[in-house]
């Protein structure tokens, strides 16, 4: 039994990383697929299935999309069209949120995720890796003594739920590990302990970056 047991483990750690790995990536594309209309499909278009063709079809889209907005046509028509959905109530609060997180997590600027921490949560004495997110708001900031920084304490083994904490920034301590190593140092319960390699080098998260989002 303890034969058993021991290789059964150490099966199990090798395939299910796999297994999940591609259950996320069929559920991303069917996702995407699911995107394209049907008069685009390659039934309709060729008069057969084309396995992935969907995919690639969005993937194209994507791209194309990005290239034309890189230029001052395509920015202007950006401007232009995010001004007409900015005047229709219910949609302008979602597209602007939706659009203001996707801006500060994957833009070049952004500062979210840009540093790994240390922090000590959910008491005193107990500690857990944590990210900088920026500062707080003006007038937030107003009503805090001191210098503060915005928190994001994620969950284990799933990042994407956690918590948002405002805290003084003595009590944050940066690591040296990059935000990558801190994730899978969180997502693996610290199981997968982060090589000691210094971290790239990282923007300076300096007092009201976070400020300036719009109202």
């Amino acid at each position: 039994m303890r034969f058993f047991k021991r290789y059964f483990i150490t099966g199990l750690l090798i395939w299910l990383p796999l297994v999940i790995t591609v259950w996320v990536l069929l559920a991303l594309a069917r996702t995407l697929d699911s995107l394209v209309p049907s008069f685009l499909s390659p039934e309709v278009l060729f008069g057969v299935a084309i396995p992935g063709f969907e995919l690639v079809l969005v993937l194209l889209v994507i791209l194309f999309t990005g290239l034309f907005c890189a230029n001052f046509i395509g920015r202007a028509i950006l401007s232009r069209w995010e001004a007409f959905l900015g005047r229709i109530p219910f949609v302008r609060s979602i597209y602007n949120s939706v659009k203001q997180v996707g801006d500060t997590v994957f833009g070049p600027n952004g500062q979210a995720f840009r540093q790994a921490i240390l922090v000590q949560y959910p008491r005193q004495g107990a500690w857990t890796v944590g990210f900088l997110t920026g500062t707080p708001c003006d007038e937030i900031a107003g009503l805090l003594a001191g210098d503060f920084v915005s928190v994001y304490v994620p969950t284990t083994p799933n990042p994407t739920s956690g918590f948002f904490l405002m805290m003084p920034r003595t009590d944050v301590q940066v690591l040296d590990m990059s935000v990558e190593a801190a994730l899978k140092y969180v997502v693996s319960m610290g199981v997968v302990t982060p090589p000691v390699l210094p971290a790239p080098p990282v923007v300076p998260l300096a007092a009201g970056a976070g400020n300036d989002a719009p109202q």
